[in-house]
């Protein structure tokens, strides 16, 4: 690991802002502040969206900043991306933001049932080969446990680069028999697929990851939907 990567480790240690769970997989205890994230961390009731996968946390970052009567935690794995979004987050006082670091596997050790009221998904590995299937964040297994800590209603959000997994999402989403409330293929364009597209939430579009820039300058097509897993 170089340097700098090993500072930046370092430096979230002491991140007010920043939470880390045992990464260990064996004897995983639940979380200290499961059940807990509003009363002794956020210090309120408003409403808890995750971002799953949130990288340097640019989404989350600007949906905190445009939504001040909501919390936001960005879960990853890799400290030394949380690193940039949590320390932009203490730079500009956005209080209504936290870091989580851990394996979205030990989602449920992390939070109590129906504690988050909504979830996104931006720009996840889509585990293209067949053999890793499961380890798509929109797989059944995935959606078992982000269904274990979401309140009934919640939406969750999935926006990606990558058609396969978002025609994969739309299959898995309908034999689960969730309730789709708008999709697209094309987010930025005329949408081949879409459904209810006046529906898609504005910051869909005025909020874009590293990532995303990316893949739009390339030509990807951006796709998006919004579904609740009822």
């Amino acid at each position: 690991m170089s340097k700098k990567k090993l500072a930046r480790f370092a430096a979230i240690q002491e991140f007010k802002n920043v939470k880390e769970h045992s990464q260990s997989s064996e004897h995983i205890d639940d979380y200290t502040l499961k059940g807990n994230w509003h009363t002794q961390y956020f210090k309120n009731q408003n409403p808890i969206v995750l971002e799953l996968g949130c990288g340097k946390g640019e989404y989350t970052i600007g949906m905190a900043a445009n939504n001040a009567n909501k919390n936001y935690i960005g879960t990853d794995l890799k400290g030394n991306r949380i690193w940039v979004g949590a320390k932009n987050a203490l730079e500009n006082d956005i209080e209504n933001v936290a870091f989580l670091r851990i394996r979205i596997e030990n989602i449920e050790r992390c939070f109590a049932p129906n504690e988050v009221s909504e979830i996104w998904i931006t720009f996840p590995d889509p585990q293209p080969q067949k053999t890793r299937e499961r380890k798509r964040l929109s797989h059944p297994q995935f959606l078992d446990r982000y269904k274990n800590v979401i309140k009934k209603g919640g939406v969750i959000h999935l926006k990606t680069d990558n058609e396969p997994l978002f025609l994969f999402t739309l299959e898995t989403i309908n034999q689960r028999n969730c309730k789709v409330l708008s999709y697209t293929n094309n987010l930025y364009g005329s949408g081949t697929v879409a459904y209810n597209e006046q529906l898609i939430p504005q910051e869909t579009k005025t909020i874009k990851t590293h990532y995303e820039k990316l893949f739009s300058e390339k030509g990807f097509n951006i796709c998006y939907v919004a579904f609740v897993d009822e």
